[in-house]
């Protein structure tokens, strides 16, 4: 059993300083330049930047830190201070696919905790470990905004729900194996780590839009509320009662347009200062 995650995630970026092949270097610098492109300050494109790193050499390398920092006008610390604290951001050669277990409170209760385990036992890793043919790395994730179909599981990114330990060990056995892997909701196979990254960073694969979205558990309220004609709060219950008066909130935001937030930059008035050095003058 691997109960306890390794100290990896504390330890330096993985090294790597040779340099990129010319080819690869100019490709880079070209999307790099699209990427920049896109902000009003080049810092800004820190993060996508470092996505498109790892669509090259799979995590973020010496050599990707010392690109981002030499583009950017940034120091290698502060890419480093960047790429170490996001998750997202792998230190160490990745596998080709990114398997993540949802071991948060609900996902864990309803079958997480086993599945991660079951799965760790079963590949022989543990969190942050890739297997020896490179093709997985397990990790445990935080919520994945699925509770709806607890437990979930992701690959590079995608939705596999209501997920038990028997078909969590069927999906890395066929990612493993070379097979095609459609998600639960999202593209008819799932892409390598690398490809994933690269629309991270911002370039579209055109996948987007293929797949279901919500699937049946995610309107189940929205379906209830219209059979039992409930209704939110707010506008609609003064429309319901037939009220003309303006609400409380209508009263408060008096004179600015809806989803507008103008008030935010009204100065504010100045602290009323203690009169004595008793009062902390």
């Amino acid at each position: 059993m691997f109960a306890e995650p390794p100290i990896r995630y504390l330890t330096a970026l993985h090294a790597s300083e040779e340099p990129y092949p010319e080819d690869v270097l100019a490709q880079l610098n070209a999307d790099a330049a699209q990427v920049v492109a896109r902000y009003p300050e080049k810092r800004s494109a820190l993060l996508p930047l470092l996505h498109l790193i790892q669509s090259v050499d799979g995590y973020v390398t010496g050599r990707g830190v010392h690109f981002c920092a030499d583009l950017l006008d940034l120091t290698t610390a502060e890419v480093s201070g960047v790429a170490t604290f996001y998750t997202q951001y792998k230190r160490h050669p990745n596998g080709v696919y990114n398997v993540g277990v949802c071991t948060n409170t609900l996902c864990a209760i309803m079958g997480g905790d086993q599945i991660f385990e079951e799965l760790s036992e079963h590949l022989g890793i543990g969190h942050d470990e890739t297997t020896e043919d490179g093709k997985i790395t397990l990790e445990r994730l935080e919520c994945n905004a699925a509770c709806d179909f607890a437990p979930v599981m992701m690959v590079n990114w995608e939705f596999f729900d209501n997920q038990t330990p028997e078909s969590g060990k069927e999906l890395v056995d066929r990612l493993r194996s070379g097979e095609e892997v459609a998600s639960t909701r999202g593209p008819s196979s799932v892409r390598s780590f690398k490809h994933v990254s690269r629309v991270l960073a911002g370039f579209p694969d055109g996948l987007a839009d293929e797949g279901v979205g919500a699937g049946p558990a995610s309107v189940e309220g929205t379906k209830l509320a219209r059979e039992k004609g409930w209704t939110a709060p707010g506008d609609g219950d003064d429309q319901q009662r037939g009220s003309t008066s303006p609400s409380a909130a209508d009263q408060a935001g008096e004179g600015l347009e809806r989803g507008r937030h103008d008030s935010t930059n009204v100065a504010n008035e100045a602290d009323e200062l203690p009169e004595t050095k008793e009062d902390g003058q």
